[in-house]
């Protein structure tokens, strides 16, 4: 789902953005380290090579950029982020190239495949992040096409979404194509006049998203909250039938919202056993909304390196994070 920000881990010693936007340095002139951490200043050494996937959105890579933050500087762990597709993030725990999937989107197929049969991963608790997936319109159209939030007139202003990759019927606009997707099926079991057209990535739905609040362009879109964008830009939700449990349990005649979803965590097996405090650490991340938003807009809107982004957070959250590293 994201911008593609991520280029690896910086040094530790490159400048920095502090709480406020303010550089934390000591007399030095060095990046210090979070107030009340010591050892992010002098890590320990030898704690091993912890591999978190990074897939395609930005939220994503703002936790595993303040997980591998803390496991770098907090425990001494040298830390690979492979960018990786959901899907084959998955794969990765049985080949041995994935140890740590930070943001996992339900996925119970995959969860019966990998964990349940194959048992080469296991869950490793909640995020404490919700995820809501959705169909979004610019605001402005809410209050010049009436009952447009409510799925049973999308067929009535479907004209108003038609691209010339939709031909005759509306456009409703997706990313990336690994992501979780019911709408081929939602339209086909509501009936109605649209045709999903793929953009290929977050940034494709973000900039779509801005220019049709911004220069009142129609647009149907798929999106998801947790996401910054819903802070920098005016979106409302279409009403789609509400979710009931197992409604969706058939994928093929889903007819019905999605779910709001706990977000979890899930690891390789490999890594549960013998992962040891990188594990813990791991296990016991849990923020909010808020929390992820406000790193993911610094890494796409503010200039900084996930990093740089992660460093931030954690200078200004001590005692959240605190919490996390094992004792």
């Amino acid at each position: 789902m994201k911008i593609r920000l991520l280029a690896g881990l910086l040094v530790l010693g490159m400048a920095a953005a502090g709480c406020g936007g303010a550089k934390v340095e000591d007399t030095t002139g060095k990046v210090a380290a979070p107030k009340g951490s010591e050892s992010a200043a002098a890590p320990a050494s030898g704690g091993g090579t912890v591999k978190i996937a990074i897939n395609p959105w930005v939220g994503y890579e703002a936790s595993a950029n303040v997980v591998a933050y803390l496991l770098k500087n907090e425990l001494g762990y040298t830390v690979e982020m492979p960018e990786i597709k959901e899907q084959l993030a998955w794969e990765g725990f049985e080949t041995g190239d994935v140890d740590v999937i930070i943001e996992n989107w339900g996925h119970p197929d995959l969860k019966k495949q990998y964990i349940d049969e194959k048992k080469v991963a296991q869950a490793a608790g909640s995020t404490g992040n919700k995820g809501v997936i959705g169909w979004y319109i610019p605001k402005w159209m809410v209050d010049k096409y009436p009952g447009i939030t409510d799925y049973k007139n999308l067929n009535k202003y479907a004209g108003l979404f038609k691209t010339s990759e939709s031909g005759d019927k509306g456009q409703l606009l997706f990313g990336d194509p690994s992501y979780v997707s019911n709408e081929d099926a939602l339209i086909k079991n509501l009936k109605l006049n649209l045709k999903v057209v793929t953009g290929g990535s977050e940034a494709a739905l973000i900039k779509g998203a801005q220019q049709a609040q911004e220069q009142k362009k129609p647009l149907l879109f798929y999106f998801w909250d947790p996401h910054w964008l819903f802070s920098k830009t005016e979106l409302a939700r279409v009403n789609l039938p509400a979710y009931t449990e197992g409604c969706d349990a058939d994928a093929k005649k889903v007819a019905c919202d999605y779910a709001e979803m706990d977000l979890d965590k899930i690891v390789s097996t490999k890594f549960a056993t013998s992962g040891g405090k990188a594990y813990e650490l791991v296990k016991n991340f849990t923020w909010t909304n808020e929390d992820q938003n406000a790193v993911a807009d610094d890494m796409t809107n503010n200039g900084m390196s996930g990093e740089e982004a992660a460093k931030k957070w954690i200078v200004a959250n001590s005692a959240k994070w605190q919490a996390w590293i094992p004792k």
